[in-house]
Order: C-alpha cells, then structure tokens, then sequence
C-alpha cells in the first residue's frame, strides 16, 4: 500500500466535513463546541484504503477566525480537494485557501462542488467556470471537479474513481530517507495506560520504535514507546503517513502543538531566517522594514517582523529575499515552505521557501556579503539534487578557512550525515577530513 495525505481547503460551511464523513464513514468534528455550533474548529482527521493506497484526510477549518488552526495541519500534504458549494460559488476563504495551498506549493489535486442537489443543474456550469476562473494558471488549472451530494451520495463512487485515477498517475513520494525525521506536533494528550501521545504529519525521514526522540526547541529527550499509522500499529512512521507516536520520558505538560519531533541532537532552532518570498497579488500594502508578521511553518505560528533584502520593500506580486527576526525559534530546514499573514487585522499577504535557518544577522554594511550565496540558493530551487549541492557548498563557504563539521552542517540542511557525505564526493573544491565528526 502506498501511503498519502490529502487535506481540504474551502470556505466555511461549505461541506468539507460532511464530505469526509461520506467517503470515510468517520465524523472529524471531535470537540464538542464543534458538534454544538455546526462548524469546525480545529483540525480533524480521517482515513480511507482506496485502491492501492492508504489515504490520511486532513480536516480544516473554513472559518476565518481559524485559519491558524487550517495553517498547523495543511503543510504536510500532498494533494487537496479544494471543496466549493455549488449553491454559494467561490467565497472570501476559498480564495485564501486557494492562495495558501498555492504559496505552500502543493502539487496535485482536484476540484469538489458539494450540495449539488441545492442547485439547480443547469447552473451548475455557470459555479465551475467560477471556480476555474479562480485557479486558472495555478496547479489546479487542469484538475478534475467532481459534483457531489454528500447527504445522498450523489456522485461519491465517481469522485472516488476520479480520485483514484489521479493518484494513480502520479509517482510515488521519494527521497525523504536521505533526511532527518522531523514531525510538527498538532495534536497532544494522555490516554490510560499508555501515556504521553503526540500526532503529526511526519515531513521527512525515518522513525522507528523504541528510538530516542527530542522535542525541539526546548531539546528535551524521550524514547518512541510505540507507533500507529492511521490507526494501526506499526514499526515505522515516514513522510506521506499520519502518525500517532506513545512516548515515554516527555510529559504532556512539556508538549504542545507547534513544536517539532527529531532525533536529539540533530537541530538548531533559530530567531532568525533567510527566506525567498512570494507576495500575494492581494496583498493591501507592501511589506516594509520591520514589517510585523505572523510566521506560519509546521504546526507552529510565531510573531515577527520581516526585513526585505533584495529591494527596499516587496510591493503586492512581488517576490524577493527577506530576512525574518522572530520572537520565538523556530525549527525549520532550507526548502520549507511557509505562510506570513499579517499581525493585524489577520489575513494571508505572503509565504515563502526557506533558504538559510541559522544566518548572521544581516546589517548595510554586512549585507553585500551575503546576498551573492543567497541568490545561488534562488537559483537552484526546483532541482532538489542540485540545491542539497548548492546549500551545502554555499554553508561551507560562508564557514570561512576553519570549515566546519558535519553535524553543524546537518542541522543546517535536515540532511543525514552519510546523505551529506555522498553530496560532497561530488564536488570538487570541498575537502572532507575524515575525523569524529568529519569535518
């Protein structure tokens, strides 16, 4: 069985839960606010075997007010349904979800207009042109819509054949195993006889039971009692899976959504980072020096402010290199995505790719410096073998004649050490020493 995560995005009451619930059979409201009101809160999760694939769904909120709560679970998937009623057409949060799931680069997935039996069939074309006027020249441009009625299940089984058929054409994931295993907590509690049990979308590497695992930023450090993938019992969590991990030697009390799992040792969080960053078309103003910004990565949100390094300032469609000074460390890697919105009022103006997550901080005069190496990592962007080349090299450049170690350079890149050392057999004009840690 191949393993894939697909999350929702839409407006609120549009039907995204009820829809999970037809296909599934699993109601992902769990709150009892959320039973009491009608709308969704937090994130809720459900499961499907489809063919050759397990499939984890990810539950998100479409109210505007919990959009923070959409951010903590969207960055690990893989494929969304971008789910519209066709009784209401294109509202204000499927626009933004639409513009987050851009900005986060997701690659695949496909259109779903629910409530089908509100609407009267022939104005149900006039809704999908709305809709594909909204994701014309995006990563939708091209996606299937399925109309569905999740309340009689008009039109379940031929979205489910469409779904498989997508999935079907795409090649399975590759290439985490080269990095570290990192997973955002967005969910912690205790269960009787078990303990302390955190859950995530793992977004790179290996985990497997018994092994010791860390809680960054604070680096505390426990073992991986056991694990459950969608439900069952495993020896392994991996990227593409939801996981649900029982750990020992870490208390409830010292976790909390935002934080991130990792062998210990292997990260250094950070109060700054260099960023490439992409401005939405929407955005009410340009994003000045010391703009402040709310900071969306993993599960985590952290307040901030943003400092342009390319321009003076990114005005609305623009992109350029920023740095980002934070209040709190974050925990992050080169080449992941995320999500700026503004301090207030709150809405989505920008997300980005991260380049540098442990830079200088950079002044007038030290700037000249840096931007050079930040351009080349620009550059490189879209090849991943050629960027993991191009990090590496440009990190041990700006180490200066000492160098550096491999373990630095690790939590530098989330790369693991023997995936660092078969890079660097490839270029040339980088001497590795063979010590303890190679240097």
């Amino acid at each position: 069985m191949q393993d894939l995560i697909i999350g929702t995005a839409g407006h609120i009451d549009h039907g995204k839960t009820t829809l999970l619930k037809a296909l599934t059979g699993i109601d992902t409201d769990r709150l009892e606010e959320e039973k009491r009101r009608g709308i969704t809160i937090d994130l809720g999760f459900a499961s499907l075997e489809l063919g050759d694939f397990r499939i984890g769904f990810i539950d998100v909120p479409g109210h505007e007010r919990f959009v923070k709560n959409m951010l903590a679970g969207i960055g690990g998937i893989e494929f969304v349904f971008l789910v519209v009623a066709a009784d209401e057409s294109v509202m204000p949060q499927t626009v933004e979800h639409f513009r987050i799931c851009q900005l986060l680069e997701i690659p695949r997935g496909m259109i779903v207009l629910t409530k089908k039996s509100l609407l009267d069939p022939e104005l149900l074309p006039i809704v999908e042109s709305e809709v594909r006027g909204l994701v014309a020249g995006s990563f939708l441009e091209k996606a299937p819509i399925a109309a569905v009625d999740s309340v009689s299940g008009e039109g379940l089984e031929e979205l489910k054949a469409t779904l498989l058929s997508q999935l079907q054409q795409s090649s399975p994931r590759t290439g985490d195993a080269g990095r570290i295993f990192r997973m955002p907590i967005d969910r912690v509690f205790s269960k009787k006889g078990f303990g302390t049990v955190v859950t995530g979308t793992p977004y790179s590497g290996v985990l497997r039971r018994d092994a010791p695992i860390a809680v960054f930023p604070s680096g505390r450090s426990g073992k991986v009692r056991g694990i459950q993938i969608f439900g069952e019992a495993e020896s392994e969590a991996k990227a593409g899976q939801r996981a649900a991990l029982n750990l020992t030697g870490l208390e409830k009390s010292q976790l909390q959504r935002g934080m991130v799992l990792a062998p210990p040792g292997v990260l250094s969080p950070s109060h700054m980072l260099d960023a490439y960053l992409q401005v939405i078309a929407e955005a009410p103003a340009p994003l000045r020096p010391r703009s402040p910004i709310r900071f969306h990565q993993g599960s985590g949100e952290i307040l901030g402010r943003v400092y342009p390094l390319s321009a003076p300032q990114l005005e609305a469609g623009e992109a350029g290199l920023v740095q980002l000074r934070l209040e709190q460390p974050a925990v992050a890697c080169p080449l992941d995505h995320f999500i700026l919105r503004r301090y207030s009022p709150m809405a989505t103006i920008a997300g980005g790719i991260l380049l540098d997550n442990s830079p200088s901080k950079h002044t007038r005069k030290s700037l000249p410096g840096h931007l050079p190496r930040l351009q080349r990592f620009v550059k490189a962007l879209g090849d991943r073998s050629t960027i993991e080349k191009v990090l590496l090299h440009g990190f041990i450049e700006a180490a200066g004649p000492e160098g550096t170690d491999l373990n630095l350079l690790r939590a530098r890149t989330g790369l693991r050490r023997e995936s660092i050392s078969k890079i660097l057999d490839r270029v040339e004009d980088v001497i590795l020493v063979r010590q303890d840690p190679p240097r």
